[in-house]
């Protein structure tokens, strides 16, 4: 790890505290230009670091930069060592993780983006990824046999980690809207995207990408005019959490949940914040659209609506659009 990464951790992990460059460098066993040299390459990065004379450096409060070391300190033990990559600007964090997967990283790898050029949503639409306002992050799954059988739950569990975070941490009360969205205050913050690769020999999968946007602050500029109506932050006003947070906190939940995928408990909390049951809803079949009313959501997590005709169907993903009429 560079002098800069060892420092940014030691500053993480004293948020709102000072320390003295002496202290830092004794503690890292470099010399205090070595540390000074560091915390102006963090400033320049972004990082509001305060130095008062005779007291030393202080990351302030309210610096809000996605970093590993910040993620990190907050993750649990078990899931501490995966790797985490943060990029500036990226074309998309699930390209990234699947290039990184035909190289061979290992599961659990997750990379971040302050900025994507080309974010992916469903159906090939594009997501919105400004820069500094949001939580662009990709998670590697390798499925053993058994997870593989349910992996068709994962983009459910990921919905259930993204509300279960944000009650825990924010005290916020999201809901998810079937199958890949997340809402809050009538509006969407946040979408999900799971790409799965199989075999070639065996037919089996072998990789499992996980993507989850989430529209944090609201950007500065704006959402775009297309946008205005239907997206939404889970921040109206100051932060009260930095966004390193909110990624540790989606990651702990959603490495819980994927290692007990198949005991499908989470589901219970898919059922109960959803948006949708109970309501009318219209639906896409083939190349027409049906009107019916949402009823349940099955163990794998297909809706199960309830058509004009008084007949069931249970829908899948990548087979309908949904909108709640």
């Amino acid at each position: 790890m560079s002098v800069k990464s060892e420092v940014l951790k030691l500053l993480e992990a004293n948020r709102g505290s000072s320390l003295s460059g002496q202290e830092i460098a004794e503690s890292l066993g470099v010399t205090r230009a070595a540390i000074w040299k560091a915390v102006n390459s963090l400033k320049e990065e972004g990082y509001h670091i305060k130095a008062v004379k005779n007291r030393g450096y202080c990351l302030a409060g309210d610096t809000d930069v996605l970093s590993a070391e910040g993620i990190r300190l907050e993750l649990k033990e078990a899931w501490r060592q995966n790797e985490i990559q943060i990029y500036k600007r990226i074309d998309s964090t699930n390209q990234e993780v699947k290039r990184q997967a035909l190289e061979g990283k290992k599961q659990g790898l997750v990379v971040l983006a302050e900025e994507q050029s080309a974010g992916k949503g469903r159906l090939g639409r594009e997501f919105f990824s400004p820069a500094g306002s949001g939580i662009y992050m990709s998670v590697l799954f390798r499925p053993e046999l058994e997870q593989a059988k349910e992996i068709v739950r994962i983009t459910t569990a990921a919905a259930v980690a993204v509300c279960r975070a944000i009650r825990k941490l924010l005290g916020e009360e999201p809901e998810i809207k079937w199958v890949n969205d997340v809402y809050l205050r009538g509006r969407k913050i946040c979408g999900i995207l799971t790409e799965a690769v199989s075999d070639f020999e065996s037919g089996q999968i072998d990789t499992v990408v996980v993507g989850i946007g989430i529209n944090y602050h609201v950007p500065e500029e704006g959402f775009p005019k297309e946008l205005r109506e239907t997206a939404g932050s889970v921040c109206t006003g100051e932060s009260p959490a930095p966004r390193n947070s909110l990624a540790a906190a989606v990651l702990n939940e959603l490495y819980e949940l994927y290692d007990g995928l198949a005991e499908g408990s989470f589901l219970q909390d898919y059922r109960k914040w959803s948006n949708v049951l109970g309501k009318e809803v219209r639906f896409s079949s083939g190349d027409s659209w049906e009107y019916g009313r949402a009823v349940d959501i099955d163990e794998k997590g297909g809706l199960v609506v309830q058509g004009e005709d008084g007949e069931k169907k249970v829908l899948r993903t990548g087979e309908i659009t949904l909108r709640v009429c």
